[in-house]
């Protein structure tokens, strides 16, 4: 059959929405990033931006940028760091990185999706054995898709199941030739919750495996110091290869894995989509490393944070609203009802002056859709107060897609006990935040 003919008959759940484009999807959002913007000409509070910090627009990091671009256009090094993209602000930036969340040593990389796909494909070979939640993010399932040896998924959250595949697994690994890695999110970027790491960790102190940790949206939010989840349940020294992104919480591009040195030498030279791609540009790595440091020396931009997060989550509670139990400034507003009853809800929210976007099957089960929210430093108590105003008005004129007691919670769950086939999970296309 000829590709073109195939792929047109071949429609996702979001391509049958194309005709709704820059409403429901590829929204175009204008202004600089912060907690109301415009769209479609009308200034809005926008609850969609992974800025946890308030970090992407501060004045010195902009200035920052403006100069090395000034001085060295703004794709330098024009190169691959094994070639000749390397510079000492690239050596520094992962002495700090490694520093701040308590591992040996760190690697930069250009993209946080691409990079831990490309690691997940460089620590395992066909005798190691994945075994990853089937909520982890796209970027790791993509990772997974390369592995060509044994692979197990287990329940979200499951420690009892995540302990049955061990099991199964051993079975039919041989540990003289073989590894196990145990693929989890540190906070999941759908409904906020966290991994039960110090679980996990007891298990790890049972059977003998790996654990390899992204926390892209703990990163600079948890924590005492803001090092993200392990630092949060205090298992910083169980977790072996930590990976997060600089788009979140330190409003760059780029990533980093840290780990100890003998794994990061490996990766340095074995991560195909480093090795084979440019390196992170002075122009925005400058930025990343400034923001780091204001991280650090400024924790009342997280105690700003985690107030808005919690004045808004109660509010949403009070209301009746099912959000379900984040842990993280992520707050997913439940709806039952179709994809089409959601974006009804969501072209309201919006006529009212409050912007996000909807998620949809396959990432959450037929017949609920979610709203995705996020706090952030830059919410003022002004944007709280008018986005919970427009859902007790909401509440009102869709209580049984909205309010808890008409039985939300029990859809949303139901597909936690189904015993999903690890290839069939391989295979389900995602809709999630980029890394």
């Amino acid at each position: 059959m000829n590709l073109s003919k195939k792929l047109k008959n071949r429609v996702s759940e979001l391509q049958s929405y194309q005709d709704n484009r820059g409403r429901f999807h590829h929204l175009e959002l204008n202004g600089e990033i912060s907690s109301r913007m415009t769209f479609e000409d009308k200034e809005t509070v926008v609850w969609c931006v992974n800025d946890y910090l308030g970090l992407m627009n501060n004045k010195e990091s902009k200035q920052l940028a403006s100069e090395v671009t000034e001085k060295y256009g703004s794709a330098y090094p024009h190169a691959t760091r094994v070639a000749f993209g390397e510079t000492k602000h690239h050596s520094e930036f992962e002495e700090e990185l490694a520093d701040f969340v308590n591992k040996d040593a760190a690697y930069l990389l250009n993209l946080g999706y691409a990079g831990i796909c490309s690691i997940i494909d460089a620590l395992t070979d066909r005798h190691d054995t994945i075994i990853y939640d089937q909520a982890v993010h796209a970027c790791s399932i993509d990772g997974i898709r390369l592995h060509n040896g044994r692979k197990f998924s287990f329940r979200h959250n499951s420690v009892a199941h995540l302990e049955t595949q061990i099991k199964r697994a051993l079975k039919r690994h041989n540990p003289e030739t073989g590894s196990i890695l145990v693929i989890i999110d540190g906070v999941y970027s759908m409904h906020g919750e966290q991994a039960p790491l110090k679980e996990i960790v007891a298990l790890k102190k049972k059977y003998d495996f790996c654990i390899l940790l992204d926390d892209s949206h703990g990163f600079g939010v948890l924590g005492h110091s803001g090092a993200g989840a392990a630092q949060e349940q205090d298992v910083e020294d169980e977790v072996d290869i930590y990976v997060a992104t600089f788009t979140k919480a330190i409003g760059s591009l780029g990533a980093f894995v840290a780990a100890d040195k003998t794994t990061i030498d490996y990766l340095r030279y074995n991560t195909r989509s480093q090795i084979f791609s440019r390196t992170i540009p002075l122009s925005q790595l400058l930025p990343a490393q400034n923001n780091l440091r204001l991280l650090r020396k400024e924790p009342g931009r997280r105690i700003k944070l985690w107030n808005n997060t919690v004045r808004f989550q109660s509010g949403l509670r009070k209301l009746g609203i099912n959000i379900g139990e984040p842990e993280s400034p992520i707050t997913p507003i439940q709806i039952i009802g179709s994809t089409d009853e959601g974006f009804e809800v969501l072209m309201d929210l919006r006529n009212n002056g409050v912007f996000s976007y909807l998620v949809f099957y396959p990432v959450v089960p037929k017949g609920t859709c979610l709203i995705r929210m996020v706090a952030t430093y830059n919410h003022t108590a002004e944007d709280i107060d008018h986005t919970l105003d427009v859902f007790k008005k909401l509440t009102k004129k869709y209580p049984e897609r909205l309010l808890q007691n008409y039985g939300v919670e029990k859809v949303v769950n139901s597909d936690k006990q189904t015993n999903i086939q690890d290839e069939d999970l391989l295979m389900r296309s995602t809709i999630q935040g980029g890394k």
